[in-house]
């Protein structure tokens, strides 16, 4: 099966052709047609992941074009890791697709809806098979497209326009430092493929200073997709898009290709210590900068969008301290329970409609299945034991211990408190207590929307158990292609991080379960320091005094460049042309006399010049 790989990322972009020539004549049964061809990229993942559970990694490539002497090459490789990836892209993206059919049910762009998730799906798969950074970089390109699309789908709406345009232009600012590490990695080694830069890196042919200068190149390219510090901010704003978007991009597609980026290349990235340690301080900064905003935000969405910026930084954090596999390991379980909370939002959003957590409360009761499923959720993402969020976090931690980053591991440490405390104070007040809103015959979502959160509910819970020192570490000894790579670490780490999880959770219970103290006391006490955490830092802020009115003036001045100089210049070079033309045609009257004396005039002149220059030698 593996060497038909390169079919899986097809199914999605047939589906996007069809729905493109006859979506709007088959209106919502296109929804069948975008589960049907994400469901066969299941199962051909599933497949080629089961193969490669006991083959070797496959790789197929030929030459595309050649340049000179050099052969520039296409192809698919299948890995441990992009095998895994193609399973949780395509397995989220089909309970996606499932989802959508209730969520977007009276869409006027249903057929339009469902074209834009297919497309969007096959830059991912295409992105996670590609064999080199060449092909890497044209798919990283076509996701950045694909969620351009579905951020923006809802138009007409101003919010949205300007969130599509914000992630476009903000990942594209990424994508230039990812574009010059390619060039340079291509000239230090003239391939792109991963098994020749990895070859070169090893032999000694790259400086440390060109590998390094290349990697933290690339890395600002993950930077933008997965919206670290202080390339975030599109991120949040992308909840103008429908809400099984919010999931898609949040859980396993565009996010992921950063933390996936720099995984493929982790080789690269462990030849550079001062690379690593970027790596790793710009993901521990990330991961606790998003969690302190989620603790005052009002929006539902928009909490859970911080809690992803968060989460992603964590991942980075274990990738840049050596944490290769709790890196991957925090990706996968994170993919199963951010889609879970997010088609929990949604299932929210789409009974009481609205997003303004203010305005809901007492849905534990009138919302059945989605209750309980978002607390599933909720208990894995703040790393309650026995869940996979609790595994795959206490690696994380593990692996920044074990490295010596021992600031970072206490900044991973809070930020896990946070975590626990803003996604319990979302729970109960979306959940717990009275209805505060004006909604009015609440009921539970149909099937069609409860039966992909029930699959993820259980992911939720299980997917942790693939890597665990106490049932087997499964993943990482795939992932690696050795057994026991579980890195002995002191059990207090694994008591702390329960510990500061249950305390986020009981302070949270406190404040808006039991209400025995004051969910204003920040705002009251410290009403600075909310207002700092609620406006986001500033940060957009900050950007539209220093980078956007930067911008807008070196554009008016080039625009009067452009205006007074350029077309002036024009102008004057146009007039000069014209009067020097009107002057010769006065010569051209017809009268034999004037071409007779301008003959004599030129010859005059000629003799002269001759006469003084001593004739021809």
């Amino acid at each position: 099966m593996m060497e038909n790989a390169w079919i899986i990322p097809l199914f999605p972009l047939v589906s996007f052709f069809i729905l493109l020539v006859v979506g709007k004549r088959m209106k919502e049964a296109s929804a069948y047609v975008g589960m049907a061809a994400t469901l066969l990229s299941f199962i051909g993942a599933v497949a080629v992941f089961a193969e490669r559970l006991n083959e070797p990694t496959y790789q197929v490539k030929q030459v595309w074009f050649t340049i000179g002497n050099m052969n520039i090459t296409a192809g698919f490789e299948i890995n441990p890791l992009n095998a895994l990836m193609l399973v949780v892209v395509s397995l989220v993206s089909f309970l996606v697709h499932m989802y959508s059919k209730g969520y977007m049910h009276g869409d006027e762009r249903f057929s339009v809806f469902y074209a834009y998730l297919g497309l969007f799906t096959f830059a991912m798969l295409g992105l996670v098979i590609s064999a080199n950074l060449l092909q890497t970089y044209i798919f990283w390109e076509l996701v950045g497209l694909g969620s351009f699309l579905l951020i923006g789908f809802y138009f007409y709406k101003e919010e949205a326009k300007a969130a599509a345009k914000k992630a476009f232009i903000m990942t594209r600012i990424g994508d230039v430092g990812l574009l010059i590490g390619m060039i340079l990695l291509f000239w230090q080694t003239g391939s792109f493929q991963y098994d020749d830069i990895f070859a070169a890196v090893k032999a000694g042919s790259v400086s440390e200073t060109m590998i390094t200068l290349s990697a933290i190149l690339i890395f600002i390219g993950a930077v933008g997709k997965s919206g670290q510090f202080p390339l975030h901010t599109w991120l949040p704003d992308a909840m103008e898009g429908p809400t099984p978007v919010s999931a898609l991009i949040h859980a396993a597609t565009m996010v992921a290709a950063g933390v996936y980026l720099v995984a493929s290349l982790f080789p690269l990235y462990e030849a550079s210590e001062p690379a690593m340690l970027t790596v790793a301080v710009v993901g521990g900064f990330t991961a606790i900068f998003a969690a302190s905003i989620g603790l005052v935000q009002t929006d539902i969405k928009r909490v859970l969008a911080y809690s992803t910026v968060s989460q992603l930084g964590y991942m980075m954090l274990a990738l840049g301290s050596g944490g290769y596999v709790a890196g991957i390991f925090h990706l996968t379980t994170h993919a199963f329970f951010k889609a879970l909370l997010f088609l929990a939002a949604g299932s929210v959003i789409h009974a009481v409609h609205t997003q303004d957590i203010e305005k809901m409360g007492g849905l534990w009761r009138k919302m059945p299945l989605t209750a309980p499923l978002f607390l599933i959720g909720t208990l894995a993402i703040s790393g309650v034991p026995l869940l996979s969020g609790f595994f795959s976090k206490d690696e994380i931690l593990v692996a920044a211990w074990t490295n010596g980053h021992v600031i970072l591991f206490w900044l991973a440490v809070v930020a896990a408190f946070f975590t626990a405390f803003y996604m319990f104070r979302l729970f109960f007040l979306v959940f717990g207590g009275d209805m505060r809103g004006d909604a009015h015959d609440v009921h539970e979502s149909p099937t069609v929307m409860t039966m992909p959160m029930i699959v993820l509910g259980v992911l939720a819970v299980v997917a942790g158990y693939i890597n665990t020192p106490w049932f087997g570490t499964f993943l990482g000894d795939f992932l690696t292609g050795e057994t026991n790579v579980h890195e002995e670490a002191p059990a207090w780490i694994m008591v702390v991080a329960t510990a500061v999880s249950l305390a986020g959770i009981f302070l949270a219970w406190l404040m808006y379960g039991k209400k025995s103290l004051s969910r204003d006391w920040l705002s009251s006490r410290a009403p600075l320091t909310y207002n700092v955490l609620f406006n986001k830092y500033y940060v957009d802020e900050f950007y539209t005094i220093t980078v956007g009115y930067a911008t807008k003036v070196l554009s008016l001045f080039l625009q009067y460049v452009d205006r007074f100089i350029v077309e002036g210049l024009a102008g004057l070079i146009a007039s000069l042309t014209k009067a020097i033309g009107t002057l010769g045609s006065r010569w051209q009257n017809g009268q034999v006399q004037m071409y007779g004396a301008a003959m004599f005039i030129g010859l005059t002149i000629l003799v002269v010049i001759l006469a003084f220059t001593g004739g021809y030698l």
